[in-house]
């Protein structure tokens, strides 16, 4: 088994693909539209479909708004440099609703950032540190 890929449903579907592929850095890998249901899916992520678990957008034409209600959590993506990878998501116009630092409890450094719908996408930092995060952990300003 392997997993293929989770669903989002999204509000403004050129939006999420600006966000996805140029803020976080994802490629459009497909995208089709189904006239006869009303809908367009596109598939975004990191690599091939055949070797890497990957996004699909849905667009559900003509609707605006979704309630994303209590049980969403996030999605997660392993970075190896979480607080440049912060900058540059900021300098794109993306929003960091949690500044990287470590997670409460424990010592994994993550941080958040809003798609444009309001989901959650957790950054996690991977354990090869560049040298300059580990300056900055130990030699903290």
């Amino acid at each position: 088994m392997q997993l293929l890929h989770t669903m989002l449903r999204v509000a403004n579907l050129e939006e999420s693909l600006k966000f996805y592929t140029e803020v976080l850095g994802m490629k459009l890998l497909r995208q089709k539209d189904y006239p006869d249901g009303k809908f367009t899916l596109a598939f975004v992520g990191y690599g091939d479909e055949s070797d890497t678990t990957v996004l699909e957008l849905t667009y559900n034409w003509g609707v605006t708004e979704y309630n994303l209600g209590d049980a969403y959590g996030h999605i997660a993506i392993g970075v190896d440099d979480i607080y440049g990878t912060c900058e540059q998501i900021k300098a794109r116009g993306g929003k960091v609703s949690r500044e990287p630092g470590p997670m409460k409890h424990g010592s994994t450094v993550i941080a958040f950032v809003e798609d444009p719908d309001g989901y959650k996408v957790e950054l996690i930092q991977l354990e090869n540190q560049s040298s300059s995060q580990k300056r900055a952990a130990t030699n903290p300003s």
